[in-house]
């Protein structure tokens, strides 16, 4: 059995990272992996694209339109911009947190994620919506928010991911002194998607 992970967002938040932690996660399990990012933009505020394909019959590591079983949406504009390449079943784990584009700020037109959201809840069966900036705020650290949507995303079969595999793979891959923050950022994931 084959799984698609799409992760999406701008420059700075965490979306490659992400990326290398499912793969490290999968791989540890003995799985093949192919992953390949889309960052040319990413100095810029621009959008930022991780597929990981995880299987046997994967042979290209480009996640193709209407085969992802998971989006990772670190942007509500970037979940609508990628949501032709969801499964029927698929699932999202989307931030409400909002990037302004350039256009918007230059143009003085209000940017809001509400109208996103709305939108991703009625093209999508099943949509998980985090409020990273506020799990953020409590927890005391702008940068986690690619490890708190990884723990939303660990609560649903179709992710194939447990707590114990990120915890390994966060061990693995995470400098040090940042490990116990990304694992307890993992654990007020679920329980925000479990809410």
């Amino acid at each position: 059995m084959n799984t698609n992970f799409l992760l999406c967002g701008v420059g700075g938040q965490g979306t490659v990272l992400a990326s290398k932690l499912i793969s490290t996660a999968a791989m540890a399990k003995g799985l093949e992996v192919h992953s390949a990012e889309t960052i040319g933009m990413a100095q810029r505020g621009g959008s930022v694209v991780s597929h990981v394909r995880i299987g046997d019959n994967v042979f290209s590591p480009l996640v193709p339109y209407g085969a992802a079983d998971v989006i990772i949406a670190f942007e509500p504009a970037e979940a609508v911009r990628c949501l032709p390449y969801l499964k029927a079943d698929g699932v999202i784990a989307v931030s409400t947190k909002v990037v302004q584009p350039t256009t918007a700020s230059l143009t003085g037109k209000n940017f809001k994620s509400d109208t996103m959201l709305e939108y991703l809840k009625q093209h999508a069966k099943k949509v998980m919506i985090i409020d990273t900036d506020a799990l953020c705020t409590k927890m005391g650290s702008a940068k986690i928010a690619n490890t708190l949507l990884l723990g939303a995303v660990s609560t649903v079969k179709e992710s194939g991911l447990s707590y114990e595999d990120l915890e390994g793979a966060i061990n693995k891959v995470v400098k040090p002194k940042f490990v116990d923050l990304n694992i307890q950022a993992i654990k007020a994931g679920q329980e925000a998607a479990r809410a």
